[in-house]
């Protein structure tokens, strides 16, 4: 008899394991569809704004003027000043990855479309055109 109890002691634990098997799956999917759905939510962005300098930033040029325009001070704060050119939208200013490419906008209105991190503020820029 004691090798019948074993047998069945054995089937009661089997399908407890293959519930706990199922319940770590069915975390472990849910997990992967979270991050999925965060990493979609994080995809490319539009900004509009100004490609100004992180030297003057919000102040405007008026403080600094390296320049008889805002374009010529905001290149002249990056290349004599070691700043970088940055997107001013009037209410925050965002880094940009591609300083060449906002370099041929400083002053200008643009639009950008990239990817934002949230925590340095830097748009990862995928494209930047003049505003309409």
């Amino acid at each position: 008899m004691a090798g019948g109890d074993e047998k069945k002691t054995e089937e009661l634990v089997q399908p407890a394991a293959k519930d706990g098997t199922r319940v770590i799956m069915k975390y472990l999917v849910l997990c992967l569809l979270t991050v999925v759905t965060l990493l979609a939510a994080q995809g490319k962005q539009t900004f509009t704004g100004v490609v100004t300098d992180d030297e003057c930033g919000r102040a405007g040029h008026t403080r600094m003027r390296m320049g008889p325009t805002d374009a010529e001070c905001a290149i002249a704060c990056v290349k004599d000043h070691g700043g970088q050119f940055v997107l001013f939208d009037g209410k925050e200013l965002y880094r940009v990855s591609d300083q060449q490419a906002a370099e041929k906008f400083a002053g200008q209105k643009v639009t950008v479309v990239g990817t934002l991190d949230a925590k340095t503020k830097m748009i990862q820029v995928d494209s930047i055109i003049a505003a309409k």
